[in-house]
C-alpha cells in the first residue's frame, strides 16, 4: 500500500495549485481520502476529506469555498484544488486514505491509517 502527494510547489497569494494523491498496489475508490497538512511548529490538521460510500466531502472552515477534493477513479488519484492561496496555507501536505463506514468528516487523524509522503506547499511573494 503506497501512497504519493505530488502538486506542491511555490505560489503568490491568490494563486492556486493542484495536488494528487495517487496509489499503487490497492484502489483508492473504495476508500475514504483525506488531505492534511503540517505546518512549521504547528500540529497536523485536516483540510479537506472525500468519503467512499457516498463521496461526500469535508472541508476545514479554513478552506471552505476556496479547495475542492475530488476523485478520478479511472486514474485512481484524488485531487485537491486550491485556490486563492494565502500565505497561512503553506504547509506540507499529506495525502491518507483508509477504510471508513461513516461520512470522513466524523473521524480524526488517528482513523486514517494509510499515509503517503508529503508535498511542500509555500504560498509567498
Amino acid at each position: 500500500v503506497q501512497l504519493q502527494a505530488s502538486g506542491g510547489g511555490l505560489v503568490q497569494p491568490g494563486g492556486s495549485l493542484k495536488l494528487s494523491c495517487a496509489a499503487s498496489g490497492f484502489r483508492l475508490d473504495y476508500l475514504a481520502i483525506g488531505w492534511f497538512r503540517q505546518a512549521p511548529g504547528k500540529e497536523r490538521e485536516r483540510v479537506s476529506c472525500i468519503s467512499s460510500h457516498d463521496g461526500s466531502t469535508s472541508y476545514a472552515d479554513s478552506v471552505k469555498g476556496r479547495f475542492t477534493i475530488s476523485r478520478n477513479n479511472a486514474k485512481n488519484t484524488v485531487y485537491l484544488q486550491m485556490n486563492s492561496l494565502k500565505p497561512e496555507d503553506t504547509a506540507t501536505y499529506y495525502c491518507t486514505a483508509e477504510n471508513l463506514a461513516l461520512s470522513c468528516g466524523v473521524y480524526s487523524e488517528a482513523d486514517f491509517g494509510s499515509w503517503g509522503q508529503g508535498t511542500q506547499v509555500t504560498v509567498s511573494s
